[in-house]
């Protein structure tokens, strides 16, 4: 059978005969995987065979050879269906992302879900519309020769046969590009809402277009060591390509994964609807909380700091266990086996030292809150941000009566470990991966390349031209500047400037450490903190100088993780490169236009953080409270203040690496361990983890149980299993959690209309916390 036809003329720059006949000889190639060769067969279309399934995977390399084919069955990528799919889908997903920041309740639309919702629709289309490639099999079943007429063509172009690999992965990928603008909007939803400033379509359209594409012209020009590098596998996105390669390269009659893949979907979606409706106490079940539910006053409160964890800053959650698959996720569980070791160890750390903070009375602590991340006067009460910030601008007399506000002492520790993580990561960068990111550069310069799927992509299609990813960065920079010279935006030109260089400089650190862990390290604390100390006592200036640093940063990040996909999935690079421009300006007008819309028609609710059963502006006083913060931080980070260590955590931070350096210098391997596989970013992180992130605690024994039984257990002594179905099996999880809190977000939880609580019982207990741990009141 011939491979499709394309009907997309960039799809034919495919450099390969891809319209020939394929034959069944079969060629063998090396492949190097764990430092010795591996014979692989594949034919001509890249099906592949592993001679050693039961391969245990651990580094990036034993995951481009074992768990991921090189197969490409050189199908058309950008056809009319994609298109209109993926334009249909990035609308849908931009709009929910925006609708949901301004929701009470609060879901995240992504990954596996949208890859459901686009196989769906996508097969449909496929299979109600006429099909062009039947029409033109009966056309010359009937006698027709040569070129097909122009009705078939017609027919192949609206529906040109069955819904492809390649086209539905357009459909995610472009999907996301569009939602990636929704952090940015926040930034105009809360001048528009707090602050006596103008905010125009060109503001808030231009600077979301622009701070997008200022991250995908950097991650282009970072592809050489962030995408094409092998152990560059951003295992986070695994569970997303094992879904979408399961369900167009198996069928269910025929393979038990995909079968499987179904029966997790099925028993999860109905599962689902238990905990987080009917039953929450699933969602923090502690045994502690329930033998001491009686206690009260300081006891009940001591109780409540150890072991409480179904709220926000309710406590630590020690012992605590959550049954609810809406929290853990496929993300926790594709994370490979030496960052759930650094994260269980640095939550354990984050424990210890709180404690050590909180009842040793570190800045103050006992006569504020164990944890908040508000910020609070001497007696702990609320800090008046709108009165020391009339109009969005300090007030000096204000700030004369109400004096400094205070940090609890857990948060000050988190933002110090916030930063010392960052300094660590541009040390450990450095200091650990800095000749292998050089070796790597040099050779992909050379044309040469350690990572067989970018081998394969380098063979058949033609690459994008680098001075494509420079001309998107100047012309992002030219939007931005726009932007900052001719609207209020209360940010000096210079500050913009030095906001995109910074966000230059950490993005190759922050993305080459998310690729080859699966997770990254935050830089927002440090973005807004650099505002605060550059141009203090203007809120709105500190909000935009992290979207253009920061979210810069985040986009980056996720568009390389974008473009690692598509070298997974063979989509020609140009096409990946389209795609993702056009989402990312789709996103622009997307998200102005509902911001705009829900703004306008719900001003003074969302003014109120309370707000209703349909609307809160809970997310957005919250951003702006952090912002006001940040515009105080010369009078709480500067040198002599109470919080000056906070910014020196950068230079602690890569301090430790410096001394874990040396320390490998001296004694390279304890046994077989080696001494350069401790990361100390990603350690310092979780150990400074809690306070600021504002997890519900009771969530990280199950992060840390799941995922050390996929990655230790399965992976090492089930291998098949692993191979075959961890990945899909929680990415039908997810998809399925999150279609069900989806639909019950619109039919009883107030994203839709009046909300309809589950009536409250022993398992919702509505009027305390969930876990049922004592209140101290």
């Amino acid at each position: 059978m011939a491979p499709p036809l394309s009907t997309s003329p960039i799809d034919g720059e495919s450099l390969s005969a891809s319209n020939s006949t394929p034959v069944e000889e079969k060629t063998t190639i090396t492949v190097l995987g764990k430092g010795e060769e591996l014979k692989t067969d594949v034919d001509h279309t890249g099906h592949e065979s592993d001679e050693d399934p039961d391969a245990v995977i651990i580094t990036g390399a034993d995951a481009a050879v074992h768990l991921l084919p090189l197969r490409d069955d050189f199908d058309s990528a950008l056809t009319f269906r994609s298109v209109v799919l993926a334009s249909g889908l990035a609308c849908f997903q931009a709009v929910m992302y925006q609708i949901y920041t301004f929701k009470p309740t609060f879901i995240t639309i992504q990954g596996t879900f949208i890859v459901l919702i686009s196989y769906f629709v996508g097969n449909a289309w496929a299979r109600f519309l006429p099909r062009g490639d039947k029409f033109e099999a009966r056309w010359r079943a009937q006698g027709g020769q040569g070129k097909a007429p122009w009705w078939v063509a017609v027919f192949r172009f609206l529906n040109p046969g069955p819904f492809g690999l390649k086209e539905h992965a357009i459909c995610s990928i472009t999907a996301t590009s569009a939602s990636n603008a929704a952090a940015s909007v926040q930034v105009f939803a809360a001048q528009d809402l707090f602050y006596n400033l103008p905010l125009s379509a060109t503001t808030v359209i231009l600077s979301t277009i622009s701070i997008g594409l200022f991250g995908y012209g950097l991650c282009g020009i970072m592809r050489p060591i962030a995408v094409w590098h092998p152990e560059a596998v951003y295992w986070s996105t695994l569970p997303v390509v094992k879904t979408l390669q399961g369900l167009h390269w198996q069928q269910v009659k025929n393979s038990k994964p995909l079968r499987y893949f179904w029966y997790a979907f099925s028993g999860m979606a109905v599962y689902e609807i238990i905990p987080a409706y009917i039953f929450p106490w699933l969602n923090s079940v502690s045994i502690p909380c329930l033998a001491a539910q009686k206690a009260t006053g300081n006891k009940a409160a001591i109780l409540t700091n150890l072991f409480g964890g179904a709220t926000n800053n309710e406590g630590l959650g020690l012992f605590t266990l959550s049954f609810d698959w809406q929290y853990i996720t496929s993300f926790q569980t594709s994370l490979p086996l030496k960052l759930q070791i650094h994260q269980a160890t640095g939550f354990f750390a984050c424990f210890i030292i709180m404690l050590g903070i909180y009842y040793g009375n570190g800045w103050d602590s006992k006569s504020l809150p164990f944890m908040s991340t508000r910020l609070l006067q001497a007696n702990g009460t609320a800090y008046p941000v709108s009165t020391i910030f009339p109009g969005g601008v300090l007030d000096e007399a204000a700030l004369e009566v109400y004096g400094v506000p205070k940090l609890t002492g857990t948060f000050a520790f988190s933002m110090f470990m916030a930063n010392a993580a960052i300094g660590a990561l541009v040390a450990h960068t450095i200091l650990f991966w800095g000749r292998d990111i050089w070796r790597t550069y040099k050779s992909a310069r050379a044309g040469k390349y350690d990572d067989r799927h970018h081998v394969h992509m380098a063979k058949h299609y033609k690459e994008t031209p680098w001075w494509w990813y420079a001309f998107v960065l100047l012309f992002s920079f030219i939007l931005g500047l726009v932007v900052v010279l001719k609207e209020n935006v209360t940010l000096p030109a210079w500050a913009y400037v030095v906001s995109l260089i910074v966000g230059i400089i950490f993005a190759p650190f922050s993305t080459i450490l998310y690729s080859k862990y699966g997770n990254g390290i935050a830089t927002n604390n440090l973005s807004k903190m650099l505002a605060g100390l550059m141009i203090p006592g203007r809120p709105v200036g500190n909000m935009y100088f992290a979207a253009w640093s920061h979210n810069v940063i985040s986009n980056a990040v996720t568009l390389s993780n974008d473009l690692k996909m598509g070298e997974y999935l063979k989509i020609p690079p140009r096409v990946m490169f389209l795609t993702q421009i056009y989402g990312t300006i789709l996103g622009g007008f997307i998200n102005y236009a509902v911001m705009i819309s829900i703004v306008s028609g719900n001003r003074e609710l969302l003014a109120d953080s309370n707000g209703d059963s349909s609307w809160s502006g809970a997310t957005m006083q919250s951003y702006n409270t952090n912002a006001t913060s940040w515009a105080l931080a010369s009078y709480l980070y500067r040198a002599g203040k109470q919080y000056s260590i906070v910014p020196a955590g950068l230079a602690i931070g890569a301090a430790v690496v410096a001394v874990h350096k040396i320390i490998h210098k001296l004694v390279p391997r304890i046994g077989k361990f080696d001494v350069s596989e401790i990361n100390m970013p990603q350690f310092i992180q979780y150990a400074g983890y809690i306070p600021y992130n504002q997890s519900q605690t009771c969530i990280l024994f199950s992060w840390v149980i799941a995922g050390f039984y996929v990655q230790y257990y399965l992976r090492n002594f089930k291998p098949r299993v692993f191979k075959d179905y961890s990945y899909l099996i929680t990415g039908a999880f997810d998809g399925a959690s999150l279609t069900v809190v989806f639909i019950l977000s619109f039919a009883v939880f107030g994203a839709g209309g009046p909300a309809h609580s589950f009536p409250t019982w022993w398992g919702n207990n509505v009027n305390g916390y969930y876990d049922w741990c004592p209140s101290s009141d």
